[in-house]
């Protein structure tokens, strides 16, 4: 949690009018997991500091929003987990696979674009269903 603070009070005077702010998220902040307690509280936190932010940057035509993926097959998830680590993970997800980067990759340039301006305190889950139903 600090990285992101840090990291966003730097990035800060840097930005402008139209700026976006994408932090990362993780269904663990909002689903309890054993032996996670210390990453999902800290990615709950990540979800209050961009409703936070928000509030704070009134004005400043800057927005935060959170991108929270689910399970996807990048290479370090294929390479630790195989296919059948995969295949067991998709399973978990409404839509019964694995994300694609390509997937999460479309959202965070949604979210960075003038597309979302109208956006900001927001999460948006690209989890195949995973922690919404």
């Amino acid at each position: 949690m600090k990285g992101t603070i840090f990291t966003v009070q730097k990035a800060l005077p840097l930005m402008g009018p139209g700026g976006s702010i994408i932090l990362t998220g993780s269904s663990a902040g909002t689903t309890g997991a054993p032996g996670f307690s210390a990453y999902g509280a800290s990615k709950a936190a990540v979800r209050n500091l961009a409703r936070t932010w928000a509030e704070d940057l009134k004005g400043s035509g800057i927005r935060v929003n959170v991108l929270t993926p689910g399970s996807v097959a990048t290479e370090l998830a294929r390479a630790a987990l195989g296919a059948e680590g995969l295949a067991v993970y998709g399973a978990m997800t409404a839509l019964q696979r694995m994300g694609d980067p390509a997937e999460a990759g479309a959202v965070a340039a949604f979210l960075a674009s003038s597309e979302s301006s109208f956006m900001t305190g927001s999460e948006v889950a690209v989890d195949g269903g995973l922690a919404q139903v």
